[in-house]
């Protein structure tokens, strides 16, 4: 039995778990941009009201750490993980702002890849949820966690760049590729935040196991 001086605190896995549902709804939210007649502003608003939520559960989280005398996991690590989460959270909101604001809602459609890369986002966030509640006790299967997300940002970065050659392709006027283009850099982004989180994520399974 491995046996640890660093107190296993409830609380601060209970923050990272709460901000891997946070993320899972802004994502939800976010796949509206899908349906057949996607009520924008209020996706985007919402999104705001996420991200709030987010950047208060993230304040919440430093309070703790910073209060704390001895904790779970290396303070670092901790202050790593919470600052990546809220990464993920920003550009998503970001993504369905520039959306509304740019009034993207005019085109029939937002182009099908862009679509998949927010289904990239969504598989993303439904396995960072899944596996974050193992981070306590470092369960053997999280070494599964960061490979598959590694396997799901490949598959954005796919969707990304085959968006890109559409929007280079002529069928977009100049103004709108630019438009298009900032969201789905935006959208990239989220991708490859949620990378980052599993990567510190794998840091602090190599360190604490």
């Amino acid at each position: 039995m491995r046996f640890s001086l660093k107190p296993q605190d409830d609380a601060f896995y209970s923050f990272f778990t709460e901000a891997a549902e946070n993320i899972q709804r802004g994502v939800a939210i976010l796949s509206e941009l899908g349906d057949d007649k996607p009520e924008f502003q209020s996706i985007s608003e919402r999104l705001v009201d996420v991200e709030h939520d987010n950047d208060k559960l993230t304040h919440s989280l430093f309070n703790k750490i910073n209060s704390t005398f001895v904790t779970p996991m290396d303070r670092t690590d901790m202050y790593q993980l919470a600052g990546k989460l809220d990464d993920v959270i920003d550009h998503i909101e970001a993504a369905a702002n520039l959306v509304y604001l740019y009034g993207l809602s005019a085109l029939p459609t937002l182009p099908r890849e862009m679509i998949e890369q927010i289904t990239v986002l969504a598989a993303q966030a439904d396995l960072l949820l899944k596996y974050m509640p193992k981070l306590k006790g470092l369960s053997k299967t999280m070494k599964e966690y960061w490979v598959e997300c590694n396997r799901l940002e490949n598959d954005g970065d796919r969707s990304y760049r085959m968006l890109l050659v559409r929007l280079y392709s002529g069928e977009y006027e100049d103004l709108t590729v630019m438009k298009l283009k900032e969201v789905a850099d935006e959208l990239e982004a989220a991708c490859d935040a949620f990378e980052h989180v599993s990567n510190v994520i794998e840091t602090v399974y190599v360190k604490e196991s």
